[in-house]
Order: structure tokens, then sequence, then C-alpha cells
């Protein structure tokens, strides 16, 4: 069976085609122009569809957005990176254009799935994904199933509170952990402490050379990482933890100061009883994950 998924982002959208053996038959993507509002970008996706529907006659599709959404009415809530998308029933548009079942799934759920299935976490138990990129966002799979929560809301750790009373950052929790620990949040701090005007990759890269700013700097994010990290680790205890994002993109020197750090902050009966592994999916991630969740959901629309 042929499954069609989509990955909706504020810059980019991408629609793929995988098999039962979760290879990718067909790859598109293109710029989303979310600015010009729903109806323009489904355009582009009905057209993304139509072409592969030529080569791979798919009989569900996934769709993966941005959250804050509601997967079970298929509504986009509030998303930031969508502006204007508010309260949209994209599942129902896409239904109506092309009369297939269509899921809708968190993103950052997406890449979870992806990982766990066919990734990083394949063959663990339980799999939690966490992204570093312009905001924080988890996924958590658990004997294959992904868990959602009852309003969806499940593995929000970017709104983790870090630091009470702490930073504001969009419409978070003061001392969110996305205020302290995104990229935005690295890039704001390089560039208000230091004037470095090249984002979160410049402090990385300055970090690596050995530069003790940089190094105290990057070190401080990693901290807040493995606070948020360590407390998953007293909640759920996965057996692996997956991270990937574009701030994780250095992860051979990320990686190893993010495991310490997080070790430190366990039971002693914890520590060193989980992995640690970088994400291998890489773009393919919300595609690869929102056809494994269709392929997983019941249709009852």
């Amino acid at each position: 069976m042929y499954i069609a998924g989509i990955d909706l982002g504020g810059t980019r959208v991408r629609v793929g085609v995988i098999d039962d053996d979760a290879t990718v038959l067909h790859w598109e993507e293109r710029d989303s122009e979310v600015g010009h509002g729903p109806a323009h970008t489904l355009s582009i996706i009905f057209a993304m569809l139509e072409r592969a529907m030529e080569k791979y006659p798919f009989q569900r599709i996934g769709l993966c957005a941005p959250g804050p959404l509601d997967h079970q009415q298929g509504l986009l809530l509030d998303p930031p990176n969508l502006p204007n998308w508010g309260h949209f029933h994209i599942t129902k548009a896409l239904q109506e254009h092309v009369n297939l079942p269509v899921f809708l799934v968190n993103d950052a759920n997406a890449s979870a799935l992806s990982e766990a299935m066919n990734g990083a976490g394949k063959g663990y138990e339980s799999v939690w994904f966490t992204t570093v990129s312009t905001g924080v966002g988890s996924g958590y799979v658990h004997q294959g199933a992904l868990i959602q929560g009852d309003k969806g809301c499940a593995g929000e750790i970017g709104n983790m509170i870090i630091v009470p009373d702490g930073r504001i950052h969009a419409n978070m929790n003061p001392g969110a952990l996305e205020a302290y620990a995104s990229g935005t949040a690295l890039s704001r701090e390089s560039r208000r402490q230091f004037g470095w005007e090249n984002g979160a990759q410049e402090a990385i890269q300055r970090a690596i050379a050995g530069e003790k700013e940089a190094v105290q700097l990057v070190d401080e994010t990693l901290t807040y990482i493995a606070i948020a990290l360590a407390n998953v680790a007293h909640t759920i205890n996965p057996a692996i933890f997956v991270m990937g994002g574009g701030v994780m993109t250095e992860h051979e020197y990320l990686l190893p100061i993010l495991v310490e750090k997080t070790n430190e902050r366990v039971y002693d009966s914890l520590k060193h009883s989980f992995h640690f592994s970088h994400a291998t999916h890489g773009n393919e991630a919300g595609v690869l994950g929102a056809a494994f969740y269709a392929k997983s959901e019941v249709y009852v629309g």
C-alpha cells in the first residue's frame, strides 16, 4: 500500500510517498508561502499531491504541521509559524479535494514516530525525541505507539518551566525552556552579549574553536536542555533520547556534553541507563512520520 506524507512548515512544504517497507518512492518540496494564506498554500500542496498520485496511487495521507493543533478534529489552533491559519480545518480541506482519508499530527510527534519506527530509536521500547531548532519540541513513542495525550499536548517540552518567573518568550510560560535553549534563544543571547550576528551556529562554531565566551554560552544552553531531559527521565524513563533540529547539527561536539549534564541530574540508579543518539532522518523525518501515522490510524470519517 502506498501512503503519502506531507510536511507543512512555515518556510517549506514537502510531499513524499512511501511503500510498506518505508522506502521513499517519491519526493518533492516547494516554498510553502504560508503568508499568502491557507487557500494559496493548499493549491501548492494539491498540485504536488496530483503529481505524486500519477506515479504512485496512494490510499491515505498523513499531514504534519506545527502546533498547537487538534489532531482529532484535524484543526490548526494558533500555530506561531503559520500566521493567519488559526482554527483552520486543514484535514477537511484536504479530504474534500483528494477524497482520501487525511490524518493530522504535530510535526515534532511525526519526527518522533519516524525516528522510533525506522531511525535512531528503532528497536527501543520507548523513544523520546527532542528537536532543538527555532523552537523546542518533543514527541514520545512507547511500544510503537505515539503518545499524544488527551488534548494532543504530550511532549510540549518547549513550555516546560526551567527558570521560575524567568524570561518571557512568545506565548509561553515565563521561564519556559524555549526561552533559554532554542536556536532563537541562543541567537538572541549571542547578539545581546557579544554582538555576534550569524545566529546559533556561529556561537556553536566559536565554541568548537575553543572561544571561552562561546563555550560558556553553549554550555549554559545545554544545561537547560539537560534539566528538561532529566525531568523527562524521572517522569517517563524512556530507553533512548533522540536529539534533532538545526541546533544539534554539530552533534559530535554537543551530544557528549548533553549526555554528561543529563546524567548528573538523575537518580544514581538511572545514571547511564538510557541511551542518546542524534536523529538520522533529517528533512525526511516529517514526511516519514506523517506517513507512518496515517498507516497506523483508523479512519472513522
